[in-house]
């Protein structure tokens, strides 16, 4: 599943800078743009996502080279860009709802956006399963267990 999801965050990640740099070049034909894309307020719009995609991609590419080359950071990384791609899919498909603009040409990117990163979120947030005597790792807490079920310590994870 990861390695799936790796291959859809190297695509995506390196779609959002070539995105942002046709579209800073005004390559986009009118024919294929949203509605209203001569409007100065909806360019605004869609300029405002520059930061968050340009973030999600830049810890995106980050985490699959510290992945790639065995960094610690690289799963975190990872969870913070899916995160990232998933708001900015997630703001998109709101504010079209909310102008009631259902073209499949903007729903369908933004969409994949929104919905991709929802197995390897829930892949990477799901705790260990323990069982007696055994170490439960959640984030960067470690808890241990006792025979009996009890906890018998908290303590932060070297």
């Amino acid at each position: 599943m990861l390695r799936a999801t790796k291959a859809l965050m190297l695509v995506t990640d390196l779609g959002f800078v070539v995105y942002f740099s046709v579209t800073g070049l005004g390559l986009i034909p009118p024919e294929w743009a949203f509605a209203d894309y001569g409007n100065p307020l909806m360019a605004d719009w869609n300029w405002s996502f520059l930061w968050i995609d340009l973030l999600a991609s830049a810890t995106g590419l980050t985490s699959l080279w510290l992945l790639r080359t065995g960094g610690a950071r690289g799963a975190g990384l990872m969870l913070v860009s899916l995160v990232l791609t998933m708001a900015s899919g997630l703001m998109a498909i709101a504010f079209w709802t909310l102008r009631g603009d259902f073209s499949l040409a903007w729903w369908i990117p933004n969409l994949y956006l929104l919905l991709f990163p929802i197995p390897a979120i829930a892949a990477l947030t799901a705790p260990s399963v323990a069982r007696d005597g055994e170490t439960v790792e959640l984030g960067r807490i470690r808890e241990d267990r006792w025979w009996s079920g009890q906890w018998c310590s908290t303590s932060a994870r070297r």
